[in-house]
């Protein structure tokens, strides 16, 4: 069990390191705080902690006031905001184009800019995924409770993977269209904004190729990174 919960520790540290490196750039060379960066670290959380509050609600209707009902509603509105949310997280990838450092000369060194981007990069892309760990769980713990190896079904890894290209679609919405999950709220605006987008045909393809490139790459991560740990609780639980 030691060794499951290396993952997540692991991941938290990675995001305290990113966040350090972002905040002593202003200190350590006479620049300011880049806040769209600090912004970035904690919309990348926001999924993990949309998921735990929606835990606990679930508890306290178990506990309190039992209702299927509710329950189910709550947990539907609970999803509902972490897709949304989730590619967020993920987001942290785009912060390679560097788009923080100065035209001219910055006194930031570049190594430093390439740990602290990388770091930023790496753990919202694992912040993401460790999300989509925690929801295959929960699919297999609510769909296949009785199953001694419910992880050899391929329906928790078709989740994931729909998971994976929704992300990929988030991440090319806020990149190239500059939406935010939030924009939702304004349906008008956004439908009229994604239709004006995509009358260009070519934008078509860069959707796809777009999509298809992120989804093999955060798909391959899982299954190098996460996949493990999922067949690690599955042996201890067998």
């Amino acid at each position: 069990m030691n060794a499951i919960l290396l993952l997540p520790a692991g991941i938290v540290l990675l995001n305290v390191f990113a966040l350090a490196l972002v905040l002593l750039r202003a200190p350590l060379f006479k620049l300011p705080v880049y806040w769209p960066m600090v912004l970035n670290v904690g919309l990348s959380v926001a999924p993990a902690v949309v998921l735990g509050v929606g835990v606990l609600l679930v508890l306290g209707i178990i506990t309190f006031v039992p209702n299927q009902v509710l329950m189910l509603t709550v947990i539907a509105l609970v999803l509902l905001v972490w897709v949304l949310l989730l590619p967020n997280a993920a987001y942290l990838v785009t912060e390679l184009n560097f788009s923080h450092r100065r035209p001219v000369e910055d006194p930031a060194p570049l190594w430093y800019d390439i740990v602290m981007v990388l770091s930023l990069a790496l753990s919202g892309v694992l912040n993401m995924l460790m999300n989509v760990l925690l929801v295959q769980f929960a699919f297999v713990l609510i769909m296949r409770p009785n199953d001694d190896d419910p992880y050899r079904q391929p329906d928790s890894w078709v989740l994931v993977g729909v998971t994976l290209v929704l992300v990929s679609v988030g991440i090319y919405l806020g990149r190239y269209i500059r939406f935010n999950s939030w924009d939702l709220l304004h349906p008008g605006s956004f439908v009229r904004k994604l239709a004006e987008h995509f009358r260009v045909a070519a934008h078509w393809r860069t959707l796809a190729g777009f999509v298809v490139v992120h989804t093999l790459f955060f798909g391959l991560v899982y299954l190098l990174v996460v996949a493990p740990v999922v067949l690690m609780v599955a042996a201890v639980s067998v």
